[in-house]
């Protein structure tokens, strides 16, 4: 989930064959869609990873029905899901499952095959061992599975092509042309076999596990921003104003603040033990961080026109209420003042009069200043 928001949408993805739901294309597809508000349920499939079972056990129908237990959970405790994302034989699985769980809305695979049954050209090493004996030790991926004649099997009695003329679904199907694992004349087919609406954006350059993060991350931007257009997400107000700073509150949304500073949007709220969604910094945070950027930006300005060398500074810190020191009833609440610690931390050659000297300009500049003068607000009804 995104710490920023609450999910418009959730997505349920299926890792590849063997795999897990840590693979790290997996956790990079997540992120970019968790960025753009998604919700999105990983998981791994029986015997695999984290989960309960034997992988021995376990076959393609039952990776079909893991997704529709995971739909089910989500239904129950979120949202049902409203998108599905499957990799490699996951996407494959993916098709089944849409097919059977009406919230979803859409569907997006990467890299899957037009038949389950091609994981047999992975093991076709041990095919025969595996039709003789019932059953083989088989290495994938450098680490060893056991495969029964029952999965094969299983495999073999599914028709994916029939499932995906009968879909009715929007589709993006992601593939790279130089897929060793699964040939791209399987994206072909399956864009063939699928009904409109149906996109497919070509992967140039990925191999088949999307090892490389930047086709990983690519791959979590496009699918954000091609499910936009079919899944329904709430529409953010757009805050226009004269001033520099805008906020907007909705009266059900507890003390989540849509910000407008300048050109830039942000969340601010308020911590979850004062009844916030601690979805952004709290209005003191945003005071703090403002003193924190001013000060940074100062000693650098400074420096720059000394010719002082600094390679990073650091400004770190926390507003809290303090007792004044001379105060003269220290039990009382007006006792107390507002108290921001700062730590600076320069990264530089300088010598001890130059950082001194750097000192005293942190403490000059402007929202230094502003906290420390007589400021006044002056307050009118907006029609």
């Amino acid at each position: 989930l995104h710490i920023d928001q609450e999910p418009h949408n959730y997505v349920l993805f299926a890792h590849c064959f063997t795999c897990t739901k840590n693979l790290l294309a997996v956790k990079q597809i997540s992120r970019g869609l968790i960025a753009h508000g998604f919700g999105v349920l990983r998981f791994d499939f029986t015997g695999l990873g984290e989960s309960e079972g034997e992988f021995s056990e376990s076959n393609f129908s039952g990776n079909v029905e893991d997704l529709q237990a995971a739909a089910d959970f989500l239904s129950a405790h979120y949202l049902p899901p409203a998108m599905m994302v499957g990799h490699s034989l996951g996407g494959a699985a993916v098709v089944f499952a849409a097919a059977e769980i009406p919230s979803v809305k859409a569907i997006a695979t990467i890299g899957a095959p037009f038949d389950p049954g091609h994981v047999k050209n992975l093991i076709k090493s041990s095919l025969q061992e595996i039709t003789e004996k019932g059953v083989a030790r088989v290495n994938l991926g450098g680490r060893d599975f056991t495969i029964k004649k029952q999965f094969l099997d299983d495999l073999e009695s599914q028709s994916l092509l029939e499932t995906v003329r009968n879909l009715r679904v929007p589709w993006l199907i992601l593939h790279s042309p130089q897929d060793e694992i699964v040939d791209i004349k399987n994206a072909e087919t399956l864009y063939k076999a699928a009904f409109h609406p149906k996109s497919f954006i070509s992967l140039d350059g990925a191999d088949h596990l999307l090892s490389n993060i930047k086709d990983a991350a690519y791959v979590g931007r496009v699918i954000s921003e091609w499910a936009s257009r079919y899944l329904e997400q709430p529409k953010v107000n757009d805050l226009h104003s004269r001033f520099q700073v805008v906020a907007s509150l909705d009266g059900d949304t507890g003390f989540t603040t849509q910000l407008k500073i300048g050109k830039h949007s942000y969340t601010a709220d308020e911590p979850t033990e004062v009844g916030g969604n601690d979805f952004g910094p709290s209005p003191y945070e945003l005071v703090a961080a403002g003193l924190a950027a001013c000060t940074a930006m100062t000693i650098q300005m400074y420096a720059r026109r000394k010719n002082w060398k600094i390679p990073n500074v650091e400004v770190h810190i926390s507003h809290n209420k303090t007792h004044a020191e001379d105060c003269e009833d220290c039990d009382s609440p007006s006792a107390k003042i507002d108290t921001f610690q700062r730590e600076i931390k320069i990264t530089s050659d300088l010598d001890k009069k130059q950082i001194s000297r750097l000192l005293e300009i942190a403490d000059k500049c402007p929202v230094h200043r502003t906290l420390h003068s007589q400021t006044q607000v002056i307050t009118k009804l907006k029609p």
